[in-house]
């Protein structure tokens, strides 16, 4: 009877214990999970011998169970957090009432201009950002060339700088001065574009310079590889300038003589002979296989020197010489060789027209 008054007894204390507790109503422990009997502080060995006891394989590690575990809440305690004492987050003894944000702990220095949500930026290690370059390749401003090396203050400024208010993603939205002041061409005087990246390389140290200004819609390479930037935007006007070979080589065109483009009514499409090679040098008709006479393969490949060789008259490429070339062959033997072919002639156009594509 007397022990069973004992446990009675020990059941009521601990009830009233907890009907007692000053860490509400959630927490449902007996205060020796955490307290001893010597006084209410709970010593900072208590939590490492029970993180010690976590992460080892102690047989009786589920009596632990019986004791509180931050990691059994929705806040594991990680990083610097593990570190903290418990009112710095818990300011009064009701436990519940701490918020698992990190605003509710930490004063928002950069002015919800980067949201609410800390670990975007930062981890619970320290207040370093290690993936600025993945938070701008998310932000859709991903970070090239010289912009991998900018500071943030030089593209966000403020007066705290510490706020990081969002930009566009356009160049003039950081670059607008700098369209504006240049004068060498003036860029808003010769109707630029203001995409920058038009003209310019992003990976470039300077707008200008070596690598800084890219021609990469018209490359000026071979025969283009000038520095005059004049010799081709003529009149100080550096937009609306045809990209069409004939619109700067018309004067070429009407003077060539070997052979006379002109009289010969030749494409104004140079590139349909040409390469930009200096000098307009080699040339090559390739079209010539498709549409005449495969000079580019078959037997006549690497044959003949120039369109001269064949096209006698420099005026008239519809005159062409087979016999003038394959005058070695003698007149009366290939008359003999050619008996059987009624009304065979030793003249071009019958080379022509039995032998179409040049072969024997």
């Amino acid at each position: 009877m007397h022990k069973l008054s004992s446990i009675a007894a020990f059941f009521l204390l601990a009830y009233s214990c907890l009907a007692q507790s000053p860490h509400g109503e959630l927490l449902r422990l007996d205060c020796g999970a955490c307290h001893n009997a010597a006084n209410w502080e709970i010593p900072k060995s208590y939590w490492a011998e029970l993180e010690e006891q976590l992460a080892s394989d102690n047989p009786d590690v589920q009596q632990l169970n019986l004791k509180f575990n931050h990691n059994n809440t929705l806040f594991p305690l990680t990083g610097q957090h593990a570190l903290a004492e418990c009112r710095d987050c818990h300011e009064g003894l009701i436990f519940e009432e701490a918020e698992a944000t990190c605003y509710s702990c930490h004063t928002d220095i950069h002015q919800q201009t980067v949201g609410m949500d800390c670990t975007r930026c930062h981890s619970q290690n320290n207040w370093l950002v290690d993936d600025i370059n993945e938070i701008h390749q998310i932000n859709g401003f991903p970070l090239l060339g010289q912009h991998a090396f900018a500071y943030c203050t030089d593209c966000h400024q403020s007066e705290t700088r510490l706020r990081f208010d969002r930009l566009g993603n356009e160049c003039l939205d950081c670059h607008q001065m700098d369209y504006q002041n240049t004068s060498s061409p003036n860029h808003s005087q010769a109707g630029y574009s203001t995409n920058c990246m038009e003209c310019h390389d992003v990976a470039a140290s300077a707008w200008s310079g070596l690598g800084g200004f890219g021609h990469f819609f018209f490359p000026l390479e071979k025969g283009h590889e000038i520095a005059d930037c004049s010799a081709c935007h003529t009149g100080g006007t550096f937009s609306n300038l045809s990209p069409e070979c004939f619109s700067c080589h018309q004067t070429d065109y009407e003077s060539a003589l070997t052979p006379n483009h002109q009289a010969l009514n030749f494409s104004t499409d140079c590139t349909a002979c040409h390469t930009t090679d200096v000098g307009w040098m080699p040339a090559k008709f390739g079209d010539h296989d498709n549409e005449a006479f495969p000079i580019y393969s078959g037997n006549h490949k690497n044959e003949w020197n120039a369109c001269t060789d064949c096209h006698t008259d420099p005026g008239n490429y519809t005159v062409f010489s087979c016999i003038d070339c394959h005058e070695h062959n003698n007149p009366s033997r290939l008359a003999n060789e050619h008996d059987d072919v009624g009304g065979y002639q030793y003249v071009s156009s019958s080379c022509y027209a039995c032998h179409p594509d040049g072969s024997e």
